[in-house]
């Protein structure tokens, strides 16, 4: 307890221990700013798309899991490539963050497609149901769950861009 005593006071010495010194320092992290920048662009660019599309505007696209390009495949990438512009690519947190996002990306493309596939067809069955059936009144389940490959892969070139962007940024304002 004493050891984490002495980190935390000598944190909040080293930064000055205020609310202000903790954003500033949050805000320069790099890595993670580039992966939140990462994120909210890749939904505004579905938010756009639906827009442009479809001539209204979808909030629930802001949000929204599913569609071009993957924000999961955004976030994790400029995560990774940030880590190791920053840290170096030979480092252990740079080998984590890779896995993740790989595990991220595999997950997206792979079982959170299927499942949405498989809340299309449980979804069309339900329609199909007579209404006196007790599951005809059924809310329907989400079916934008995952993402093609296609979508990844602009994700993950979203997030590579935004992470050299933010490493330029960041070398400039050193």
């Amino acid at each position: 307890m004493d050891h984490v005593q002495g980190i935390t006071s000598s944190s909040s010495s080293v930064h000055g221990g205020d609310a202000a010194s903790y954003s500033s320092s949050v805000l320069q992290n790099y890595p993670l700013v580039s992966a939140l920048i990462a994120f909210a662009l890749a939904q505004l660019a579905k938010f756009l798309t639906t827009w442009y599309k479809e001539r209204r505007w979808d909030l629930k696209q802001l949000i929204g899991s599913g569609g071009m390009p993957s924000s999961h495949s955004a976030t994790v990438t400029a995560l990774a490539v940030s880590i190791g512009l920053k840290d170096g690519f030979g480092g252990s947190i740079f080998a984590t963050a890779m896995i993740v996002a790989c595990v991220v990306m595999h997950d997206a493309f792979g079982v959170r497609l299927h499942a949405g596939r498989q809340a299309e067809v449980l979804n069309q069955i339900v329609f199909e149901l007579p209404i006196e059936h007790p599951l005809a009144n059924t809310r329907p389940l989400h079916e934008l769950l995952g993402h093609t490959p296609l979508q990844v892969i602009a994700g993950a070139l979203l997030g590579f861009v935004i992470a050299i962007i933010a490493y330029l940024i960041n070398k400039i304002g050193s």
